[in-house]
């Protein structure tokens, strides 16, 4: 038995957390145009840049893999910065968005702040990324459009230390076109409305320690382990939550590994007729 928890400890400990997997999922579009069918969406969240686990060398590693995804677009879902995480130290956001400025998507890299971000300041971790060539989205929204299709993505504001302001965010959307909306947190979610094709949100971490039968004992969300992690469909709405790349405060990961996630669109082209 000694033995065996043992084991589990450094797995815990020294193992998973430096793991990075390719986590996949196809979603529907209702109302997307037929250019948006197969749209691949890669999703990054919880950096911690500077945490034990995310150096100079796993970043090269995400970027890698992000681009050998061969992503239309890349989101990123906040928390590119890290603060008092255990084995970790403090580093500058630049070297981390630059880093992630190497990462070539077919359209664009969008971003939101998450609560570390701001922790550290907010506007330096803004300037770094856009540095990156993010479009940094707060309570804003960007068009794009493939193959003659338009898709939104409509950023929200920090939900622990901003406000999010859902309706300013899809103000210029046009009701008859496709939107997602991001955010760091997936705790606004019950307030998205059902216009809306999918939310992804990051900051959970999947609970970092994810246990047989009892899930994740630990989420840092006020709904527990409703929306800790992967997809959720609620009234026909759905909501993704990525468990991200780095850890927060307690470099441990157990069931839960560092993913990059890719999100593939699915649109209904029956009825459709490219012209």
């Amino acid at each position: 038995m000694a033995v065996a928890v043992a084991a589990l400890g450094i797995w815990s400990i020294a193992v998973e957390p430096d793991r990075l997997v390719v986590h996949r999922i196809e979603v529907p579009l209702p109302g997307g145009g037929p250019g948006l069918d197969g749209f691949k969406i890669v999703v990054l969240s919880d950096i911690h840049s500077g945490s034990r686990y995310v150096g100079a060398e796993k970043l090269q590693k995400v970027v890698s893999t992000v681009n050998g995804l061969d992503p239309d677009v890349v989101v990123f879902l906040g928390d590119l910065v890290g603060q008092e995480i255990v084995g970790g130290h403090y580093i500058d956001p630049g070297p981390a968005a630059n880093a992630l400025g190497l990462i070539k998507p077919r359209l664009a890299k969008i971003a939101v702040l998450g609560n570390h971000d701001w922790q550290f300041g907010g506007w330096a971790v803004r300037v770094a990324l856009e540095g990156g060539g993010f479009h940094v989205l707060e309570n804003d929204a960007l068009r794009l459009k493939r193959a003659g299709s338009p898709l939104w993505f409509a950023g929200l504001a920090d939900l622990r230390t901003r406000r999010p302001e859902i309706a300013d965010a899809l103000a210029q959307v046009p009701a008859a076109e496709p939107v997602v909306v991001l955010t760091h947190s997936p705790d606004v979610f019950p307030r998205i409305p059902a216009r809306v094709s999918l939310t992804l949100a990051g900051d959970t971490h999947g609970g970092q320690v994810r246990l047989p039968w009892l899930g994740a004992p630990i989420v840092p969300s006020r709904f527990g382990q409703r929306y800790a992690a992967g997809l959720i469909v609620e009234q026909g709405r759905r909501l993704f939550v990525t468990t991200g790349i780095g850890t927060s405060t307690i470099p441990v990961r157990f069931g839960v590994p560092p993913e990059v996630a890719e999100v593939k669109l699915a649109v209904d082209t029956i009825g459709h007729r490219q012209d």
